[in-house]
């Protein structure tokens, strides 16, 4: 078995392991998720946290690690009397973000369920991780199905297997701990939300730090026992600590200066519900009991906020998480002193700083009209449009206010990844049929099993009442449900586009179509063309985020190369189909229409759109065109792609019921 790095080896990231180690004080806190770019240390002082953890008293051969003084009345492996246990160490499971279903809640053995009436079953990871920690590494890419049965676990504290009439119930409370680079994609928010504390790392940028990283790291890897032999007592005195902290827990007194200042500070914030108020007491109550006090002070309800509140000020997914620091010290200044209990010095000692990243910067929806880098900004030329920042280009022009779409979808019937977009054959989902398993059964369909197996029993010697069931008989039940896609944007950024209010608006139409690809699982990819050729500025991501980021700066100017916009973008799904073939494709092309630039565009950029025809790829044109005189161009473009076009104004939700049913059935005509 490896050597983990030891935590206290861990080169600064003070608010990530100040934040686990709050939750080793008080599990009670709710967890935490840590947000970063790779290579910070995320995982490494996550797994390295579990050697810290006190070791916990279990009920010897329960596979469950109930209490043996308060054991579950309701364990699978039970009952149990209450009576001495076993001590061992605080576990640390893993899911990894590819797991089955089965895996995370465990597994029933059907056929001896329908044959022998005997619940056999085989526990999964959330019963591993019960009184322990539960670690996802890549959180944001856990598969939505699992989050949802994440979700149900940390809210009851307990996992249901339910299968065709056979139930299974055992306790699962555990310490949930995320890791995740925002670059590959945004988390749910119902999960965002379950998470107690969040925190912001990246990695320094002082050369001395980074040379001890290095250093540190060298070492371990030449010798981990060694390496961890000499960080043995700084181990141990944490050790130490989060025990002393725990056992002081019970005595640290909240009071109501305090949670006047919890309370004022959630609603100057307009966070949602009144899970961030209960967090933040108890992160302040853990904080007072780490630092060996038993009266919370406002230099722990500051800090409080600091890791609680900036993931649950997000309304949605293109704002950046943080807290006005400012504003935070206001407040706890207003509402401090109130009755001379722990949240009321008349001095306040401010604490330390908090958490690194955005904490502290204010919210862009703070910032008066017109704010920003004034210098990054091109001088305003006449009538306030900007000038030209090159020939034949303009600056980018800010995004219109997004609005609610209604969904574009993939017609027929796909098999892709869980999402909430298309039509798809799914694990999840209403039943439509049943077949042979393929594999390990993970769904039984009751009737159609019954109905294989009925017509042997009188050859199986059946001669009680129950049924005779061999493996043959078992069906697995077929389901529809919805997937996710990849929503391919290709916009036109050519001089044809260009004026300020227009394009602007183009902009706002995306950033639309954006968040409603986020809410939808989708991945997204960004193809962009003017002068001479097309780019690809952002190949296909889970991370809307970044591709609303790339269209904010996107520039425009120059000529409209459309042909090579389209055949850059079929080249883009080319090569996704390799990397993810069961992943349907939606091509939203937003343009005019018009085609310049190089012999015969227009002709050009028919031959590239009927490429999308050919293979039958879902296409949606977003018609710019605007001004009394039309040419229609964008019409004829949805024709050659064998899809439909709509107009800016028809894709607002009110104006778009219809559109969907017209790509469907322009697809069907095909």
């Amino acid at each position: 078995m490896s050597t983990p790095f030891p935590f206290t080896a861990v080169v600064g990231q003070e608010d990530l392991r100040l934040a686990l180690l709050l939750n080793a004080v008080s599990p009670a806190v709710g967890g935490v998720l840590v947000r970063g770019e790779k290579g910070t240390a995320k995982s490494t002082a996550v797994r390295a946290l579990s050697a810290l953890m006190p070791e916990v008293d279990v009920v010897p051969g329960c596979r469950f690690s109930c209490d043996p003084h308060s054991p579950d009345p309701g364990c699978p492996d039970g009952p149990h009397e209450p009576g001495a246990g076993v001590a061992r160490p605080a576990r640390m499971v893993e899911l990894p973000v590819g797991a089955s279903e089965d895996r995370l809640v465990g597994a029933l053995d059907i056929e001896r369920a329908l044959a022998e009436g005997v619940k056999a079953f085989e526990p999964g990871l959330l019963a591993d991780a019960h009184r322990g920690i539960l670690y996802v590494d890549e959180v944001n890419l856990l598969h939505d199905h699992l989050v949802d049965l994440l979700l149900d676990a940390a809210a009851m504290g307990a996992s249901y297997v339910e299968r065709e009439g056979v139930s299974v119930r055992h306790a699962s409370r555990f310490l949930l701990v995320g890791t995740m680079n925002p670059e590959e994609g945004e988390l749910r928010p119902q999960l965002l939300d379950r998470f107690g504390l969040t925190v912001e790392v990246s990695a320094s940028r002082d050369p001395d730090q980074r040379v001890e990283v290095v250093r540190r790291r060298l070492a371990h890897d030449d010798d981990p026992a060694g390496f961890a032999a000499r960080w043995a007592d700084e181990e141990a005195a944490v050790r130490a600590r989060i025990a002393a902290a725990r056992e002081l827990l019970p005595s640290v007194r909240l009071g109501d200066g305090a949670l006047r200042q919890i309370a004022a500070t959630c609603a100057a914030f307009e966070v949602d519900g009144m899970r961030a108020d209960i967090v933040m007491a108890r992160t302040a109550t853990a904080l007072a009991a780490w630092a060996g006090r038993t009266d919370v002070l406002a230099e722990d309800v500051r800090q409080a906020a600091l890791l609680a509140l900036p993931h649950r000020r997000r309304r949605n997914p293109f704002d950046a998480p943080g807290l006005d620091e400012d504003k935070l010290d206001e407040t706890l200044e207003e509402f401090g002193g109130q009755d001379g209990d722990g949240g009321g010095d008349d001095d306040p000692d401010p604490g330390p700083d908090g958490p690194g990243g955005p904490g502290g910067q204010p919210e862009p929806d703070d910032a008066p009209p017109g704010d920003g880098d004034a210098a990054a900004r091109p001088e305003a030329g006449e009538g306030g449009e900007p000038r030209p920042s090159g020939a034949g280009e303009q600056s980018p022009v800010r995004a219109a206010e997004p609005f609610r779409t209604k969904v574009l979808s993939v017609p027929g019937l796909g098999e892709g990844v869980a999402g909430r977009r298309s039509r798809a054959r799914t694990e999840h989902g209403r039943t439509t049929g049943a077949r042979r398993p393929r594999g390990a059964l993970t769904k039984l369909h009751l009737a159609a099993t019954v109905q294989a197996a009925a017509p042997h029993q009188r050859a199986r010697g059946r001669s009680g009442r129950g049924l005779v069931v061999r493996r043959d008989d078992l069906r697995q039940a077929t389901r529809e449900g919805r997937e996710g896609n990849l929503v391919l944007f290709v916009v036109d950024a050519s001089g044809s586009m260009a004026a300020r209010q227009r394009m602007g608006a183009v902009k706002g139409a995306v950033l639309s179509l954006l968040l409603d690809a986020y809410q939808r699982r989708d991945k997204v990819g960004l193809v962009t063309f003017r002068g001479a050729a097309a780019d690809v500025a952002l190949p296909p991501t889970s991370s809307v985020d970044a591709a609303a980021a790339r269209l904010e700066s996107l520039p425009t100017g120059g000529r409209t190369p459309l042909a090579a916009g389209l055949l850059r973008a079929h080249e883009v799904l080319r090569v996704e189909r390799l990397r993810d073939p069961a992943r349907r494709a939606l091509v939203v092309v937003v343009t005019d229409g018009r085609a310049t630039g190089g012999p015969e565009p227009v002709a050009l950029a028919g031959r590239a759109a009927r490429l999308f025809a050919a293979e039958g790829v879902a296409s949606v044109v977003v018609d710019c065109e605007s001004g009394p005189v039309r040419l229609g161009l964008a019409g004829r473009l949805a024709d050659e792609l064998g899809g439909t076009a709509v107009t800016l104004d028809e894709l607002r939700a009110d104006a778009i019921a219809g559109l969907v049913r017209d790509v469907q059935g322009t697809r069907r005509a095909a």
